[in-house]
């Protein structure tokens, strides 16, 4: 059994927002502007995290890992997005789709797991403080990172197979902006019963399961505040969790409404929007959160601005 000819040789439609012309003339500014505070906002995270003594901590080597994985994530998605909106054109090759597909979701599945995986390093943090730094260790922490990023390929690889396979029957009009999952499997001229149990197994593993993590890390911590009778301990445990689990909220609240429901009349007619929000909203949205809400990072973006006006930059 090969991939059908049809999957190979067409070029997909990504009707996107064309129903909609003048609302695409806005949602090209928006997205542009969107985009490059994206790459701007997680440039200057990775650069101060890997350069400023003082943020050598787990918490940043994960942000760091986070703010590389929404570079990537949108990028994945956003010039296409771009290009479709800009003008009358919306096709897509069959390969830049299937490329599109497999990064896109090896990077949002990755993302999934590195936010449960920082949940767990704000409960170390707040609940095993004495023992914060021999827990959180650099081996674990390199492993734990490995881990998302695994997860993520290993997701990909087994999900975008099996959806490019799927034969197509010369279907071609994608109603979506980008190549994902949920709605290209709708193209497909076969029953696709199978395929809706598989995405949404593959769903409760990468998003439910490690949704569920979180809630516990955060039950723990909730706990460990309240034991707390310091005014000033509760204001840093809040603070160290608070940027975290406003990023949770954002990008979990959003991606489990497309995948969870993909078949549902509210997926179908917001999913779109939906969509934009986790894939292009939220990216730039996480730096802002980090460094607004956070000393340490305002700290380390002096120190940055210092060295670069010594310099003459």
């Amino acid at each position: 059994m090969g991939m059908n000819s049809s999957s190979v040789k067409e070029d997909f439609v990504l009707v996107g927002f064309s129903d909609q012309p003048n609302l695409e003339k806005i949602l090209f500014v928006v997205v542009l502007v969107t985009y490059l505070l994206t790459l701007m906002g997680n440039t200057v995270i990775i650069l101060i995290s890997s350069t400023d003594s003082k943020l050598r901590t787990p918490m940043y080597f994960f942000l760091t890992h986070l703010s590389l994985v929404d570079i990537c994530f949108t990028t994945s998605i956003v010039p296409q997005l771009l290009w479709n909106l800009r003008g009358p054109a919306k096709t897509i090759t069959a390969l830049g789709c299937a490329v599109q597909l497999y990064v896109s979701l090896a990077l949002g599945s990755t993302e999934c797991i590195l936010l449960a995986v920082m949940a767990f390093d704000r409960y170390a943090a707040v609940c095993k403080p004495l023992h914060y730094a021999a827990v959180m260790n650099p081996r674990l922490c390199q492993a734990l990172a490995g881990v998302a990023w695994l997860s993520g390929v290993g997701n990909t690889l087994t999900q975008s197979t099996v959806t490019l396979w799927l034969p197509r029957c010369g279907h071609q009009w994608l109603h979506h902006f980008f190549c994902e999952v949920p709605s290209m499997i709708k193209l497909a001229c076969v029953d696709i019963h199978a395929n809706e149990v598989q995405l949404f197994i593959a769903s409760l593993v990468l998003l439910l399961l490690p949704l569920a993590l979180i809630l516990m890390s955060y039950g723990h911590i909730v706990k460990a505040i309240i034991r707390i009778k310091s005014v000033q301990a509760w204001r840093k445990a809040l603070g160290t969790c608070g940027s975290h689990l406003m990023v949770v909220s954002l990008f979990y609240g959003t991606i489990t409404a497309v995948y969870i429901q993909p078949n549902s009349s509210y997926a179908h007619t917001y999913g779109k929007f939906i969509s934009l929000f986790y894939t292009v909203v939220t990216p730039a949205l996480n730096p802002l959160i980090y460094t607004l809400r956070n000393k340490d990072v305002k700290g380390a973006l002096g120190r940055l601005f210092h060295r670069a006006r010594d310099l003459g930059l």
